[in-house]
């Protein structure tokens, strides 16, 4: 008999048992990791809800801020599958260009804004998006806080606290903003990538290059998400390298010996570097073009100084909150703007931090870095009210940190604060299971930590439980797809622009409507030459700057230049007026 039939009939004497082969092969689906993935699209799903009711028809919080995202994401997709090299010069503000990066720009979901087009679809995308960046930001933190010693229940409740943490409420129209789970998920990349934790400190036999790697990819993401957030996140990043390049030089010289390290890491932080470098400078570019361009779009401290909170914001929660938001509306009254100024991160993770600095599973020198750290944070965020003028303090970065003057708003400042405290509330918790268990041995006491801890678990939900508005976004009206661009929408100007960018993402039209945090210059110019349009001079001003086709909607006009547009005559202009379903269309 040959080797090889003697090699088959050894396989068929021993079968293994049945159904064992087919359970192996799905095991995957009890990996923790599966388990946590699929736990945090749930929970998003639940703490978000209604977003997922109406995807086609309503956004969460308000139709201004977020009906521009739908056309940022939407955008994206469409230019890097259309005109890659025309992306930062969008179809709106014409004919201005480089109006893409007048606001965030949310260019790292453009491979989304890839999927579907239209403007329902762009609605559809908006909302998906709206509830897996909650579940990304919960498994970024679970991630963290298990690299970085805690256990299991611990990472849970710290996932929770920092994706669903009542301050986020606030910004329910801002995806840039609360698009931060890549921060967490880089951090818990790095960390392993380098074999580093909290608890266990460095274990060079734990080093990843692959992982660390992709943490700085990651990194890269988030930074292409906005500089709202991702410019503190560069510049921790850098911070960090410094230390950690510092720390490597005082243990060689302190032992006399090279600690490991390795050739393979120290490519992979290279490689990774150089991405994350790249990507960040390549924005910054950009950013300066639009400013150069702009002098205007440039914002002086008084931005910062205005919406500094007072120590009291970072107790108080904002309306949409469902546990905190009737309870804390006395204190809200005392924010000049709540909210940028309501920031509590969550009363349970607040306990459990505070319980973290004297019971934890992390050295005590790193607790008291870590609080060093929530307290840094925390007079960073106060901006112009630390101290009276915020400097030394978040005014000090502004005047001297390239970009940080743009970073107008101190209190984003709690992405970090409340992370920190997510880190140490999963200190106290990951104890307080060790514990349980130790002192209950028996098999019965698998199941006792997770009823003990159920109670911390529920309350950081529960304060997560929303009350966002889901309002209808108007749709976007027939005459827009028969017109001609460029195109002028009246009545044009404040959040209007928004909602007509939005009706943009069928077909992508030019049109001179836009909203960003300044004004190009040939806006105001439009607005005013168009006031008393139709007439003999905006005729010829839209025609000189290319406009071919207003679209003006005689409904919205009331309170504005253009109310009674529609009884104004177009004889001896020139031009064509059509009304289509209420709606005027003029040809130019």
């Amino acid at each position: 008999m040959t080797a090889a039939a003697t090699e088959t009939v050894d396989h068929h004497q021993e079968p293994p048992p049945a159904g064992r082969g087919g359970w192996d092969r799905w095991r995957w689906l009890r990996h923790e990791w599966t388990l946590a993935m699929l736990g945090g699209v749930l929970l998003a799903v639940v703490l978000t809800w209604p977003t997922l009711r109406h995807p086609a028809t309503t956004v969460p919080g308000d139709i201004g801020d977020p009906t521009l995202q739908t056309w940022q994401v939407a955008w994206a997709g469409h230019a890097l599958l259309d005109n890659p090299s025309g992306l930062w010069h969008s179809n709106t503000f014409f004919p201005e260009t480089y109006t893409y990066a007048y606001s965030d720009t949310l260019l790292g979901y453009a491979p989304l804004g890839m999927l579907g087009s239209g403007f329902e679809a762009a609605l559809i995308r908006y909302n998906v998006l709206y509830v897996l960046l909650h579940a990304l930001a919960f498994v970024g933190a679970y991630a963290l806080v298990r690299q970085l010693g805690a256990g299991r229940l611990g990472g849970a409740v710290a996932g929770i606290a920092w994706a669903f943490a009542p301050w986020r409420l606030a910004h329910a129209g801002h995806l840039n903003i609360l698009s931060s789970g890549g921060i967490a998920l880089c951090l818990a990349m790095l960390a392993r990538g380098h074999g580093w934790s909290l608890r266990h400190g460095y274990r060079p036999e734990r080093r990843r290059p692959g992982w660390a790697l992709a943490g700085w990819c990651v990194a890269a993401w988030q930074v292409s998400l906005g500089f709202a957030i991702g410019l503190p996140l560069v510049y921790f990043l850098l911070a960090a390298v410094v230390v950690g390049a510092g720390g490597y030089g005082w243990a060689w010289w302190r032992r006399r010996e090279r600690p490991p390290f390795g050739r393979r890491l120290l490519l992979a932080d290279l490689a990774g570097g150089a991405v994350f470098g790249g990507v960040t400078l390549l924005l910054g570019l950009v950013y300066l073009k639009v400013v150069d361009l702009n002098p205007q779009a440039e914002r002086p401290l008084a931005w910062t100084e205005s919406f500094s909170p007072p120590l009291i914001g970072f107790v108080t929660a904002p309306a949409d909150s469902w546990l905190w938001g009737e309870r804390h509306a006395g204190a809200r009254e005392q924010l000049s703007w709540p909210p940028e100024m309501a920031l509590l991160p969550g009363l349970t993770l607040m306990v459990l931090a505070a319980a973290g600095l004297f019971l934890s599973v992390y050295p005590a020198r790193r607790r008291v870095g870590l609080a060093l750290g929530v307290l840094g944070t925390v007079l960073l965020g106060l901006g112009a009210t630390l101290g009276g003028d915020g400097d030394p303090g978040y005014l000090t970065l502004s005047k001297h940190l390239p970009g940080w003057d743009a970073l107008r708003t101190p209190g984003r400042m709690m992405h970090w604060t409340s992370l920190l405290l997510a880190v140490l509330a999963a200190g106290t918790l990951t104890v307080l299971t060790e514990t349980v268990r130790a002192w209950s041995p028996g098999r019965w006491t698998r199941w006792l930590a997770p009823v003990v801890l159920l109670v911390p678990l529920a309350l950081a939900g529960l304060e997560g439980v929303n009350r966002t508005a889901h309002p209808v976004v108007p749709p976007p009206p027939a005459a827009m797809r028969t017109a001609t661009d460029p195109m002028l929408v009246l009545p044009a100007g404040g959040a209007l622009d928004l909602i007509y960018m939005s009706w943009t993402t069928d077909g992508f039209p030019r049109v001179t409507n836009g909203l960003a945090g300044f004004e190009p210059a040939t806006q105001a110019q439009t607005r005013a030459a168009t006031a008393t349009f139709p007439d003999p001079t905006s005729v010829a001003y839209l025609r000189s700057i290319g406009v071919r086709t207003v679209v003006a909607l005689p409904g919205w006009a009331g309170g504005t230049p253009w109310e009674g547009i529609a009884a104004r005559p177009v004889d001896g202009l020139g031009i064509t007026r059509e009304d289509i379903d209420g709606v005027l269309v003029y040809r130019l």
